[in-house]
């Protein structure tokens, strides 16, 4: 009767054992797949490095590690234009680009999800039509109504075109409709009774999107402010339409002059060099958000009522 007593007590206390092969042989492979999808990815990006230190000769044909390092490529390659003006001007262009779309987002995606009002589910669902749109499709109207503009404060200009403000103006003024989505299902989130008791308190709806809002959605807000800076500092198409000026390029633009001042048939090693100093502030503002960044993608969506 004991023995049995203690086999049965044995079967119902809880196994302490290691986890089973399976389990573990699964979780290998699924590391080994994503490293694999990794190394697919980072591979262009070793190979810009190797190019840019490579010699003229070793240009030619398939070499991933150059025969002697040039690091005088860089000095090189940012000895031709004006590539702190254009520096200046992307920082300036990215930066009030950022600002404005963090700002104007959430107090629309405030507006939408914590306030009460006549049609405001009809207007959200119009916000969201809008992102089926292809931005290309709206440049053309965009660029005759900016053409009619006046360039108030901006010598030698008589409309917008050749500012900044085209590149400035919509992210400040009108945000973006993904944006306003994204945060939107954040702050739906949060819960009411904050607002409330702010408002016993006598806070302002303003307030209470400054001081209680804001603050809780830091994470969806670094993941806008990522998306904003990248599509800023990246955008090629919109300072070509609309900068004339070589002392208003971007660097992005920079780059395209670069390219063509050598005829077509860049030395490329001086031109993975330049791009190469160009990609980093976007790599390094990922590096340094990416905590906020991740979370804000898995939190977003979960709550709302």
């Amino acid at each position: 009767m004991a023995t049995l007593m203690n086999r049965l007590t044995r079967s119902m206390t809880p196994s302490t054992s290691s986890p089973r092969p399976s389990v573990f042989i699964g979780k290998l492979v699924a590391f080994l797949v994503m490293l694999g999808i990794s190394f697919l990815f980072l591979v262009p990006l070793f190979w810009m490095i190797s190019t840019s230190l490579k010699d003229p000769q070793d240009l030619v044909g398939v070499r991933w590690i150059p025969t002697r390092i040039a690091w005088e490529n860089y000095q090189s390659a940012f000895s031709f234009g004006m590539w702190g003006r254009w520096a200046f001007n992307s920082f300036v262009i990215t930066l009030t680009s950022v600002i404005g779309m963090v700002i104007s987002t959430s107090l629309v995606a405030y507006s939408f999800a914590r306030l009460r009002w006549p049609g405001r589910d009809m207007l959200f669902s119009i916000v969201l039509t809008t992102m089926m749109l292809p931005e290309v499709v709206t440049l053309i109207p965009q660029f005759i109504i900016f053409s009619r503009m006046p360039a108030f404060g901006f010598q030698g200009s008589q409309n917008w075109v050749n500012t900044f403000l085209p590149l400035v103006v919509p992210p400040i003024l009108a945000g973006s409709a993904f944006n306003i989505f994204l945060l939107r299902q954040f702050m739906r989130g949060i819960p009411n009774e904050l607002s409330e008791a702010a408002k016993i308190d006598g806070a302002s709806e303003i307030r209470i999107w400054w001081d209680i809002v804001l603050p809780l959605s830091k994470p969806a807000l670094a993941t806008i402010a990522i998306f904003t800076f990248q599509g800023a500092w990246q955008d090629f198409m919109k300072p070509l339409l609309y900068l004339q000026s070589e002392s208003m390029y971007t660097l992005q633009i920079g780059l395209r002059q670069f390219e063509a001042a050598a005829g077509g048939a860049p030395a490329w090693n001086w031109l993975m060099a330049a791009s190469l100093v160009v990609m980093l502030p976007v790599l390094f503002i990922f590096l340094v958000f990416q905590q906020y960044f991740i979370e804000g993608i898995s939190i977003t969506g979960m709550g709302g009522r």
